[in-house]
Order: structure tokens, then C-alpha cells, then sequence
């Protein structure tokens, strides 16, 4: 198993020395809104996965092997924040990654999540999306949310394994995110 951060001190200390850290989860569980915050805290480039990878506009997915050249590429960067999970790519991320943050609140904190966000933008495109791509929900986009510990959180397990010097940090709810970047903008 990788290097889990036992206490906010160690979290905020690895944070502000990282010059690439990698934020996965499950959608809705706050890991745009966690990496634009931290982007700006640290200056660091902030990649959205689904905009800057996955989706090209009007929700067309884009080819799978420019993707992943693209991937490639980004995460030969220097600096970077990079949001998304894809357990399929970590292989390509979490060897350049410094720190890895990974938001695992309940299933019904995402799902609470992806509905407000559908709710808030309705025929709209957030910011972390490709142009274009206005917000929408159906049953299967649901079951994956549900069935994300399930399936997903198993193979990142297993991803993150073969890292076992990579610090974790994991994330359980809103309130831990915010204690953590109250931590890192009181600089203690």
C-alpha cells in the first residue's frame, strides 16, 4: 500500500512542496473545486482531465490514443495539478505524481454532488469540461457513482500499491478538505 499521511501537518507540509500533485476520486466528490483552490494557492497548472483530455466539444469522446499521448505529455510537465481519476492512466501519471490526494467522502456526498452541480448548470458547461459540453445526468453515469468503491476505489488500490513511497493523502468529507486547506493558507 502506498505511504498514507497520518495528520494535516504532513499533508500541508508535502502540499506545499509538490510541484505535481494528482487529485482522484469519484465524480462529484469535489475534486475540481479542491485542485482550482489549491492551483491558486500554489500557482500551480491546473488539468482537468475531462477538459483537457477526454472530451472534445459537444461531448465526442476524443480518440484513445491521442488521449493518452496527451496524458503522456502533461505528466512529463514540471508543475502541474492534474484532476481525474481514470484508474486505466494512472500507470502514465503517479510515477511523475508528488502527491496524490484522494477524495473518498460516502456515495451519498457524490451523488449529492453531481446533483447540485447538474441542478446549478443546468444547459450549461462548467469550467472543467470541454466547450460545449452542457451538464447532464442519467442512470448510468449514477450506478457508476454508486458502484465507484466497489469497482473503481479496488483497482486504484491496487495502482497505488506499486507506489509505496508516494504520499496519500485521503480525503473522507467537505470538512476535511476544508481543515486541510485552512491548514495551508495559515501557513503552520
Amino acid at each position: 500500500m502506498p505511504r498514507c499521511m497520518s495528520n494535516w501537518d504532513e499533508a500541508a507540509t508535502h502540499l506545499k512542496n509538490a510541484q505535481r500533485i494528482l487529485v482522484i476520486g469519484c465524480s462529484g466528490s469535489g475534486k475540481s473545486t479542491l485542485s482550482r483552490q489549491l492551483s491558486e494557492q500554489f500557482g500551480l497548472p491546473h488539468l482537468a482531465m475531462d477538459r483537457e483530455f477526454f472530451w472534445l466539444p459537444g461531448w465526442r469522446l476524443r480518440p484513445r490514443q491521442e488521449m493518452l499521448a496527451l496524458i503522456s505529455k502533461a505528466a512529463a510537465g514540471e508543475r502541474w495539478i492534474m484532476d481525474g481519476t481514470s484508474p486505466k492512466t494512472l500507470p502514465l501519471r503517479l510515477p511523475r505524481t508528488h502527491v496524490v490526494i484522494w477524495m473518498r467522502p460516502p456515495r451519498w456526498v457524490s451523488l449529492r454532488g453531481v446533483l447540485w452541480r447538474w441542478f446549478a448548470r443546468w444547459k450549461k458547461t462548467r469550467p472543467d469540461m470541454a466547450d460545449d459540453c452542457p451538464e447532464k445526468i442519467d442512470l448510468d453515469f449514477l450506478r457508476y457513482i454508486w458502484n465507484f468503491e466497489r469497482r473503481d476505489a479496488v483497482e486504484i488500490e491496487a495502482q497505488l500499491a506499486g507506489h509505496a513511497n508516494l504520499p496519500v493523502l485521503v480525503l473522507k468529507s467537505h470538512a476535511e478538505t476544508a481543515l486541510l486547506l485552512a491548514k495551508i493558507r495559515r501557513g503552520d
